[in-house]
């Protein structure tokens, strides 16, 4: 009797020692395939310049009036609103239908700087800090061009109140100048 007892125990023992090697190779293969979350790289804002903003008390009003009818956008998101082709009758004047928006339902301030794609060392515009609901058009660069197609990238950074960049956003589209 002995020797009987003596072998269902060792095989209980290797059951009991198999299930636990599949739950543990079942674990593993669960955290393998998880993919580590990406973490955006955010300048330091110690290095970046702060942007002039004028607000009154009918605008502000306006903002939250707006931002609390508006579809909800999480915090460091950001819902782009913009023309992706600016015209540009001379290298040095404004374009009448480049426009860029805050939308309402965005969480945070933001500021853009744009760059030309092959050349995304220096800024031909620097836009001013736009509030939620608020929009930029009427846009003169800060560099003049020379007429033709220009492919550029657009930065998008999002503020919190003291202007410390929370995250950025990149987006591609086209300035056309005409003469």
């Amino acid at each position: 009797m002995k020797e009987g007892s003596k072998n269902k125990k060792i095989g209980l023992f290797f059951i009991g020692g198999l299930v636990a090697v599949i739950i543990l190779l079942v674990v593993i293969i669960v955290l393998l395939m998880r993919k580590p979350a990406e973490v955006p790289e955010v300048p330091d804002a110690s290095e970046e310049p702060r942007r002039s903003v004028v607000v009154t008390q009918d605008t502000v009003d306006d903002l939250v009036e707006n931002m609390l009818q508006g579809d909800y956008v999480a915090p460091g998101y950001y819902s782009v609103s913009m023309t992706t082709t600016w015209h540009f009758a001379k290298g040095d004047g404004i374009s009448e239908d480049a426009r860029v928006d805050n939308l309402a339902e965005n969480t945070n301030d933001v500021y853009f700087d744009v760059f030309l794609a092959d050349n995304e060392g220096e800024a031909i515009y620097q836009s001013p800090l736009l509030p939620r609901g608020s929009s930029l058009n009427d846009i003169a660069l800060d560099t003049v061009l020379s007429a033709g197609t220009y492919d550029c990238v657009m930065v998008y950074h999002l503020v919190d109140e003291e202007q410390n960049t929370l995250s950025t956003l990149r987006v591609a589209f086209t300035i056309v100048v005409d003469a």
